[in-house]
């Protein structure tokens, strides 16, 4: 029967029981080395799918993203760390792994068989990192929220990279990490098929949305995003567009049950 999503019968979900587990130790562990506060967890609803999505600037935004939220989240992550040891770790701990060089419907389907489920799913719009204003913006969040209708909750990082930084760069010990849960945005759940200019121009309310969630969770702590990334990814010519190209592909490739 078909419920307005895309079928995930044959997905399996990523490992919720080590993620809840886990989340307890990752906390203890970041907090020995860094001062971590959390504002706004209020604004993430205790229950029913959400998606989060953050700002990325720092190496280590995946761990708090997924583990300090009042409800640990799987984060989608790029499956170059999805390899040997930190690729068993990662698929124990319930993240998400994500091909960038083009589409990855599988990604997509595990996405919307957390959601459906009624859990938290993590994504990072800009797709790498950078200074953190969502200069490059993909449209996988909001996508995922037409599909399945659940709220966006936008998170701020501040401090998680040191001013002029490095891409791969940590934090100097003891530094001070603003983690900002801002205002959920809803969109109205869209059935199949769902149109590339329509998730754009979704897309392009929610990033506004975002900026202005930034601006204030600048004003709320005081503080100043770090700059642009003086080592930025290397790219070949066309990974602007390939980077995102998993959902955008997406929008006309993963059908709804029921859908011919």
């Amino acid at each position: 029967m078909s419920n307005g999503l895309p079928d995930t019968s044959a997905v399996r979900a990523p490992r919720r029981w080590w993620l809840h587990t886990f989340a307890w130790f990752g906390r203890w562990a970041i907090r020995r080395r860094y001062r971590v506060t959390v504002h706004g967890a209020g604004n993430v609803p205790a229950s029913g799918p959400v998606i989060l999505a953050s700002n990325h600037i720092g190496v280590i935004d995946g761990p708090l993203l997924a583990i300090f939220g009042p409800r640990p989240a799987h984060v989608l992550t790029k499956d170059e760390m999805f390899h040997g040891v930190s690729g068993r770790f990662f698929s124990a701990v319930g993240q998400i792994s994500l091909w960038r060089g083009g589409a990855d419907p599988g990604a997509i389907k595990a996405c919307v068989k957390v959601l459906r489920d009624g859990g938290v799913v993590g994504i990072f719009p800009e797709g790498t990192r950078g200074a953190g204003r969502f200069d490059l913006f993909h449209h996988g969040a909001a996508y995922l929220a037409m599909v399945t209708g659940a709220p966006v909750v936008p998170v701020t990082m501040l401090g998680s990279r040191d001013p002029g930084g490095g891409r791969n760069s940590l934090p100097r010990k003891g530094a001070h990490i603003d983690i900002v849960f801002g205002r959920p945005w809803t969109t109205e759940q869209v059935p199949w098929p769902r149109t590339r200019e329509h998730v754009r121009a979704v897309s392009a309310l929610l990033r506004g949305h975002l900026l202005a969630q930034v601006a204030l969770a600048e004003a709320l702590t005081g503080r100043d995003l770090p700059g642009a990334i003086p080592d930025p990814e290397p790219t070949t010519p066309d990974d602007g567009a390939r980077t995102g190209a998993a959902v955008d592909v997406a929008t006309t490739t993963v059908p709804d049950q029921g859908a011919s």
